[in-house]
């Protein structure tokens, strides 16, 4: 078997090239969007698709978030397979209908007549100074929704492998990419391949605490469990890589082998993801346990545009730290 070559590259390159592979393997492949043809988005995610593709298949849009996220819908229930860009997550907001009343629903009021193979891509994060309204991170509302697929990749590794499965599945997709990370550099195979949905990765073994986390926050978790590595801490950190569906089973094996468990998410702690896999770890692994599972999410209060602020609002990793620390009887 020949080796597999590796590049680097960034987290922008990865999810540009996942798209542009899908959209030479498959015609009905396009991308429907606020500025994705000659500006390439604001983050400059998609520069070069309109000069390969051309603009009936790389569409600029008017600014109607929910104009066009429902003509997705109609493209892709009509035999295309359209990726809606939404620039920021926050604007969500204007396409909740089409989402969660159209996407959704469409295979199931049907009867399985009509399916929706579509990709809604989308941003979270904060620290980016972008204030209240660019700044939230909105994923727990679309994981509360039967029908929607849920994706939110930590590298670039499995930002192509995962956007390549979301463009092939026929289920509606929400695909959310943290703006913190377009700049992020990692290893990413040059050969195709797709990373299944419901598969959780396990980012670092260990064997006294675990730490799940989403998207950005893997990062932070990561630096954290260097840090409980000085303090004689071995912690585990665990990326389910899909909200939904969620690989309940890895995680809870995970808190079994190691009795401790904190959940870390970059949306708001109340009613949110944290809660949900809190729950599901708590549930499945009861008995093995030595203390309650630990949430850490976005304090509830708008994002502040104040840097000093803003950064109090998320988990970092001393935070993290701390709290490890305390789970384990150190403070």
């Amino acid at each position: 078997m020949p080796e597999t070559a590796i590049r680097e590259l960034t987290f922008a390159q990865a999810v540009r090239e996942a798209l542009a592979e899908e959209m030479r393997r498959d015609p009905r492949v396009c991308i429907f969007g606020e500025d994705v043809a000659e500006a390439g988005t604001p983050f400059k995610v998609l520069s070069g698709l309109v000069e390969e593709f051309g603009s009936e298949r790389v569409l600029d849009t008017p600014i109607s978030e929910a104009g066009f996220t429902g003509m997705g819908v109609g493209a892709a229930m009509t035999g295309l397979r359209p990726v809606v860009d939404i620039m920021f997550g926050d604007f969500l907001t204007l396409t909740m209908d089409q989402l969660v009343n159209q996407a959704a629903k469409v295979h199931y009021m049907s009867g399985g007549t009509w399916k929706v193979p579509m990709v809604l891509r989308t941003t979270l994060g904060a620290t980016r100074r972008s204030a209240a309204q660019h700044s939230q991170s909105l994923h727990a509302w679309l994981c509360h929704v039967p029908g929607l697929k849920v994706a939110m990749p930590s590298t670039p590794y499995d930002a192509k492998g995962l956007l390549k499965t979301a463009i092939r599945d026929d289920n509606p997709v929400i695909f959310f990419e943290d703006k913190m990370m377009y700049k992020q550099k990692g290893a990413v195979p040059a050969e195709d391949y797709t990373i299944p949905f419901g598969v959780a990765d396990v980012k670092r073994e260990g064997e006294d605490i675990t730490l799940v986390a989403t998207s950005s926050m893997v990062e932070v978790a990561l630096g954290a469990a260097k840090l409980l590595e000085g303090a004689g801490i071995s912690a585990e950190v665990v990326d389910p890589r899909t909200m939904w569906p969620l690989d309940e089973k890895t995680l809870v094996e995970s808190a079994k082998k190691t009795s401790r468990a904190i959940v870390i998410d970059e949306g708001y702690g109340r009613y949110g993801v944290t809660g949900e896999i809190a729950s599901v770890i708590a549930e499945g692994a009861f008995f093995n346990l030595e203390a309650p599972v630990k949430r850490m999410g976005a304090m509830h209060v708008p994002i502040p545009f104040s840097p000093p602020l803003e950064d109090l609002t998320v988990p970092t990793e001393q935070t993290v730290f701390d709290a490890a620390r305390a789970l384990c009887g150190q403070a």
